[in-house]
C-alpha cells in the first residue's frame, strides 16, 4: 500500500492492526490522531448521526444513526470493504487512501473582520485538516445517500470510497472539496 500525495504520508498511518479500536487512547494529545490507522478513523466517522438542523446533500439527516455503536460501524466498513475489493480488484485500504488522497481540499475560506467589515480571504489547509474533511465527506456522502432509500449503507459507502478515489464527480466528498476550492478560488 502506498500514499501517493506526498504531503499526506505522515498523516495517514497504513499500519496493519487486527482489531481497529484504540479505546480514545489518543484523546487530547497533539497530532495522536496522525498515528492512529486509518481504517479505524473512518470507522469513528461512521458512527454519526445526521447534521439535523443542517441539510446534507439537500436532506435533513434526523436519527441517531450509528452513533456509540462501534461493532455496527465495523461491520459496516469491513462489508464496504469486502464491496470494494470485488468491484474494483484492488486492496480497499489503497482504494480507501486514494479516496482521501482526492476528497481533502487544498483551500478554503476564513472570515477576517478588519475595521468593523467582514470579508472572506483565501488560505491553504492543513494537511491534517485535509484527511479530516475528506474522512467527514466520505461518510456524510455514504449516509445522505442511504437515507431514505433501499441501497444499504454498506453499498453506499463503498461507491462513495470508489467514486472519490477515482475523483468522480458523483462523490459527495468530490463535490464538497471542489465547491469549497472554487469558493476560495473566487476570495482571492
Amino acid at each position: 500500500m502506498k500514499i501517493r500525495d506526498r504531503g499526506l504520508e505522515r498523516y495517514i498511518c497504513l499500519e496493519p492492526i487486527y482489531v481497529p479500536h484504540t479505546a480514545g487512547r489518543h484523546t487530547g494529545k497533539q497530532f495522536a490522531k496522525s498515528r492512529m490507522n486509518i481504517v479505524e478513523r473512518l470507522i469513528n466517522k461512521m458512527m454519526r448521526s445526521g447534521q439535523g438542523t443542517r441539510k446534507v446533500a439537500g436532506r435533513f439527516i434526523r436519527g441517531g444513526g450509528n452513533t456509540g455503536n462501534k461493532q455496527n460501524a465495523i461491520k459496516i466498513v469491513r462489508r464496504a470493504f469486502e464491496i470494494i475489493e470485488k468491484r474494483t480488484k484492488q486492496n480497499p485500504v489503497q482504494v480507501l487512501a486514494d479516496a482521501i488522497a482526492n476528497a481533502g481540499p487544498r483551500e478554503e475560506t476564513t472570515t477576517i473582520i478588519y475595521g468593523g467589515i467582514r470579508y472572506h480571504q483565501a488560505i491553504d489547509v492543513s494537511t491534517q485538516r485535509r484527511v479530516d474533511f475528506a474522512l467527514k465527506y466520505i461518510s456524510l456522502g455514504a449516509f445522505a445517500t442511504a437515507f431514505n432509500s433501499k441501497k444499504p449503507i454498506e453499498e453506499c459507502l463503498a461507491d462513495e470510497i470508489i467514486w472519490a478515489s477515482k475523483s468522480d464527480t458523483k462523490s459527495y466528498a468530490i463535490q464538497r472539496k471542489e465547491e469549497t476550492e472554487r469558493i476560495a478560488q473566487s476570495s482571492r
